[in-house]
């Protein structure tokens, strides 16, 4: 019986990388039409060029905000990140069974290797966000026996919750939806924390978010999930139908700029938590990438470093998505529906190409993170209602 299981999943994932492939040569040959004036958007960077000006420097510090503290009592014992994965009511769909409209939002090359859709009866008003997995939370890429993925998405009032997904089987995810809270005066439960989710790294037992359209971080600890009761009624409406809620132990806010997305890298030491920005095409100064490093004391009392480890300015425009990886700095700009992925470093730039020298649009245009899941050797990312992943070293490739 084992053995006829695994021949089945190694059918079913045969297939699933034979329709990917097929979706990504389909297409690539619609790329090719694009024009060369389209393919401008690819415009090289050029080198990262260190950050030296110390007012721009400033602009990268952070203080810790002061939370409200809320009224004793509230809402009952707080559970794990396993008991959620546990009471997971949902599923995502393997890329064969997605909607076309769906699978577009794809890269075209290099392509993904594992693609899922997520349930559209429960995101229609809602908008993906950052992801992180439990690849960052632990160098062994589990959160005690778990493989985990958390998915951040925000609706058009900019509520946030994130999706806990069980990601032990690689064929069938389930999740359920955990709603991020903040502490308010007099309040046990708290307040919706109201801020698109652009980015979000998991550290050790820490979820750091990032908050007030970019101005700041906030910090959630992950052994503080709540279960969602009649107490919770005014925070997490029934029909928007999030189970737990998560309240935010900590903040920071950045003097001057605003993370556009955040990524953790495991090549540094310490570990480190990298942030961009996202300046738009028509910006009249060049983006910012910088790095604080994290404190790996369990008790968290430091966990993050307030001012910047290092800094970069880049050419490169309209970052949605920042990974770092020994001195290498991937970045996935958006350009409408398919947009570009760059490496860069001190000694240039180099970019995915669609098989031709001219088409640089080859990357999800949505997407919005990058995070390296370095136990799988795994970059995972979600764009519209895709969540999707690849090999590093395939993305490597394809940079040349």
């Amino acid at each position: 019986m084992k053995q006829r299981g695994r021949h089945r999943r190694r059918k079913r994932g045969q297939a699933l990388r034979a329709f990917l492939a097929g979706t990504a040569l389909a297409l690539t040959g619609a790329a090719t039409l694009i024009s060369t004036s389209q393919a401008t958007s690819g415009s090289d960077p050029g080198a990262l060029k260190p950050m030296t000006s110390a007012p721009s420097l400033a602009d990268l510090r952070l203080s810790e905000m002061s939370l409200a503290r809320p009224a004793p009592g509230g809402p009952a014992r707080p559970v794990g990140v396993a008991a959620v994965l546990a009471d997971a009511d949902r599923g995502l769909r393997a890329a064969a069974d997605c909607a076309g409209a769906d699978r577009s939002a794809l890269p075209i090359a290099p392509a993904a290797t594992r693609a899922h859709c997520w349930d559209e009866a429960g995101t229609e008003k809602w908008h993906t966000g950052g992801l992180t997995t439990s690849g960052d939370a632990d160098d062994d890429g589990r959160w005690g026996a778990n493989r985990v993925i958390l998915a951040g998405w925000s609706d058009q009032r900019g509520h946030s919750r994130v999706a806990f997904v069980d990601a032990n089987d690689p064929e069938r995810l389930t999740y359920t939806w955990v709603a991020l809270t903040v502490p308010a005066d007099g309040d046990p439960v708290g307040r919706p924390l109201v801020s698109p989710l652009t980015g979000m790294v998991w550290y050790q037992d820490k979820l750091l978010v990032t908050a007030e359209e970019g101005r700041g971080l906030y910090v959630y600890d992950l052994d503080r999930i709540r279960r969602a009761s009649a107490d919770t009624a005014a925070t997490t409406p029934p029909a928007r139908g999030e189970r737990y809620t998560l309240p935010a132990v900590r903040a920071y806010r950045l003097t001057g700029a605003r993370i556009g997305a955040l990524s953790l890298d495991r090549s540094t030491t310490p570990d480190s938590l990298v942030a961009s920005e996202s300046v738009p095409a028509d910006g009249d100064r060049p983006t910012r990438l910088w790095r604080y490093g994290l404190d790996d004391d369990p008790s968290g009392a430091g966990l993050l470093g307030t001012a910047p480890q290092e800094a970069y300015e880049t050419k490169a425009t309209d970052v949605r998505g920042v990974l770092a990886h020994r001195s290498r700095w991937y970045l996935a700009r958006t350009a409408g529906e398919h947009g570009t992925l760059w490496r860069q470093d001190g000694d240039g730039a180099r970019v995915a190409r669609c098989g031709t020298d001219e088409t640089y649009l080859c990357w999800s245009g949505p997407a919005q993170s990058l995070s390296y899941w370095e136990e799988s050797g795994e970059v995972w990312s979600q764009s519209g209602r895709m969540l999707f992943s690849l090999p590093l070293e395939t993305i490597d490739r394809a940079l040349g």
